[in-house]
């Protein structure tokens, strides 16, 4: 096969010239990080009161925490110019110094196995990942940034610093693949990524591992000098990460808004029912209900389904609410038992998890 590579074409006919721009052609779905904008936030877009671990707000973002107390949330405030409408936001409202060897504070993403074996780890032929977001506090400093082989305990901790109180900041940052361990090819996790917030001595006490290690707690988060926890004045936003393969960034990758919400209710999914959703009567004494939920899309695992609200009339459900039982990957089912044989249930808010 010939290529034929030209800076401009000439009219046979005028003999004016017209130059050609330059087109990259950057690969889709080249973007290892789900949501990367923030734009996806299922489960509500504010939550209060945060001092342990979770998912919160903004899919697939997960928090790690024991120190402090947080609200956390989809914030508006975004770097100008980039097309972001979306960034993830920490808030301190209760402060904590660090002073427990445990003490950490961590936003982590994570990533199947299956969704990183073009990586080629645990090869000769191991591939360089590029991670660049767009961050910004008003705590200033250095922050560790930890790629974490959850399959292999293998990890390794790059630095970055915030130079510039409450601006937004692009950071971009390389790192070397592993040629000696690599990825489970299955559903389950294999990369996690962590940005450092705070932490104490148990993470912090040994030496900085900037090429892929085995794990050794102590190496996880050195050159950390910030405690995000320290005064409820700290805030601290991400928005446009983005993991891709190679040596350097390419621009962000946006997706279309119902892409990204498929590809997030994979691991999280809450059936929108309005005021509320009935529950069919299945048996001839009319006490016991049932109705099956289809999921959009196929979750990454038979889900943990819970009925966080529900309504009965006439009868009360036996067990305080309706259960969900028999998920697969497509469907969930959920049962409701009165303890009177007339009246109906209903179900208001469900929620199916089936996150990493």
């Amino acid at each position: 096969m010939s290529i034929l590579k030209v800076d401009e074409l000439q009219s046979r006919t005028s003999g004016n010239r017209i130059t050609l721009p330059d087109v990259n052609n950057y690969p889709p779905y080249r973007n290892l990080i789900i949501n990367g904008d923030m734009s996806i936030a299922q489960r509500g877009s504010s939550e209060t009161g945060i001092t342990g671990n979770g998912y919160y707000t903004v899919d697939r973002m997960r928090t790690l925490t024991n120190l402090g107390t947080w609200t956390l949330s989809q914030s508006t405030d975004v770097p100008t110019g980039q097309g972001f409408s979306s960034s993830f936001k920490y808030d301190c409202t209760t402060a904590e110094a660090i002073s427990a060897g445990s003490d950490r504070m961590v936003f982590e993403h994570r990533i199947e196995g299956q969704n990183v074996q073009q990586l080629k780890y645990g090869t000769s032929s191991a591939e360089s990942l590029t991670l660049s977001f767009w961050v910004k506090s008003n705590k200033t400093g250095t922050y560790c940034l930890e790629f974490f082989n959850q399959d292999n305990s293998r990890q390794t901790t790059q630095l970055y610093t915030i130079d510039s109180s409450n601006t937004w900041e692009k950071k971009t940052i390389t790192i070397s693949g592993d040629t000696s361990q690599g990825f489970t090819n299955d559903n389950n996790l294999s990369l996690g990524i962590f940005w450092w917030l705070g932490a104490g001595t148990d993470y912090t006490s040994g030496t900085r591992q900037s090429t892929w290690s085995d794990t050794d707690n102590t190496n996880r988060a050195v050159g950390q000098t910030v405690n995000l926890a320290d005064n409820t004045a700290n805030e601290w936003y991400i928005t446009g990460v983005q993991l891709e393969v190679g040596t350097s960034a390419t621009p962000f990758e946006f997706l279309p808004y119902d892409v990204n919400l498929k590809r997030c209710r994979r691991y999280y999914f809450q059936p929108e029912f309005g005021t509320e959703h009935y529950l069919n009567t299945i048996d001839s004494d009319n006490s016991y209900r049932r109705t099956n939920i289809v999921h959009p899309n196929s979750m990454r695992a038979s889900p943990t389904g819970t009925v966080t609200t529900s309504l009965g009339g006439g009868g009360v459900h036996s067990s305080g609410k309706p259960t969900v039982s028999g998920t697969n990957k497509d469907s969930s089912a959920v049962n409701g038992d009165l303890t009177g044989n007339a009246g109906f249930a209903r179900i208001v808010t469900l929620t199916l998890d089936a996150e990493l």
